[in-house]
């Protein structure tokens, strides 16, 4: 079955199509919204939600088209129904709904985590189940047993600030561009190893929960005191030092902890996704663990709709009439009874 894929979680549009039969994706288009918020220091929901309206049919068009496939081909529709911008999702779902209603065809509603959670296996198809799962993104940071398809157990996530929203937060704080996350990377690598040293929060705290915030503070605190000895902008190489001394002790937490998953569950296997998955110092030091590890492509790192449409092709037993709909800003992956929402 063909499977057309929409995301517009936040601030990309990503429309794909996925065959089932063959399992493969036969084409994928994108949209980045980032110079535009870029103005902005961050994601202005409204301009986003507008952006994605905008988007959609010109890049279902193309998607199409660079597939050889008309309209009238797409079997069902997959959509990011949450969590994410209540706006931008509900650009999305309107845009599906609408369509799959028109084409007469079968809409699926695709949590966006499970998205980023299964598009490895994109790649990756020698992936077998069970394997640990660790989420790490601009909004998410979960460690997740993954023993099948829609079964899902959270072993432990951050308490507060995700990794990634951290790394943005830790850039603008250091004057970085937005989106400062990716370039915060960068200078890491520049950086010189234990110039500064920042605490790894919830490290020994026994149980898989992480913790952020703390450690954001730790990095304001030193470069308020930086900047009194050497004036608000910092010399290039203090701050190539404090990007490294941060990114290192963000990877500390995530690698000790997804050590611990390993150990408790007696689980082999890796899988690591999200935006921050991308980030090259967290994939050297994940390889380095006694786990056979995954990544996506690089291009399947942040949101995109071939992601959407991969997880919608693994649910096409809830493919449903599009008759009204509804989005979930807020939608837990794992409840009580381990199962997808």
């Amino acid at each position: 079955m063909l499977v057309l894929g929409i995301e517009s979680s936040c601030d990309e549009t990503g429309v794909a199509l996925f065959d089932s039969n063959a399992n493969r994706l036969l084409s994928q288009t994108l949209h980045t919204q980032m110079a535009m918020h870029a103005e902005y220091g961050g994601v202005v929901p409204e301009l986003a939600s507008r952006d994605h309206i905008k988007r959609l049919v010109p890049l279902t068009k193309r998607c199409l088209q660079d597939a050889q496939k008309q309209y009238n081909d797409i079997d069902v529709i997959a959509y990011t129904k949450g969590p994410g911008l209540g706006g931008a999702l509900l650009a999305g779902a309107a845009f599906a709904n609408a369509l799959a209603f028109s084409l007469n065809k079968p809409v699926i509603e695709v949590h966006h985590l499970e998205g980023h959670l299964l598009s490895p296996l994109l790649s990756e198809p020698e992936i077998q189940f069970p394997f640990i799962a660790l989420l790490v993104s601009g909004g998410h940071t979960q460690i997740i047993a993954v023993r099948g398809i829609g079964n899902y157990t959270l072993l432990g996530e951050s308490i507060d600030d995700a990794a990634g929203e951290a790394f943005d937060k830790t850039a603008k704080l250091l004057g970085l561009p937005y989106p400062g996350g990716a370039q915060l990377s960068q200078l890491a690598a520049l950086g010189q190893p234990e110039k500064f040293h920042f605490p790894r929060p919830m490290l020994h705290s026994g149980d898989l929960n992480m913790s952020f915030s703390g450690l954001k503070t730790a990095v304001i605190t030193t470069v308020n005191r930086l900047r009194a000895q050497h004036g608000f902008r910092l010399p290039e190489n203090i701050r190539h030092d404090l990007c490294r001394a941060f990114q290192d002790a963000v990877i500390d937490v995530l690698f000790a902890k997804v050590q611990s998953a390993l150990h408790q569950t007696g689980i082999s296997q890796l899988v690591v996704a999200g935006g921050v998955s991308a980030n090259d110092a967290l994939r050297e030091q994940l390889k380095t663990l006694n786990a056979q590890v995954f990544f996506p492509r690089l291009e399947w790192c942040t949101d995109n709709g071939a992601m959407i449409a991969f997880a919608g092709a693994q649910h096409l037993d809830k493919a449903k009439e599009a008759a009204g709909f509804t989005v979930a800003p807020r939608w837990s992956l794992c409840r009580e009874n381990d199962s997808i929402q």
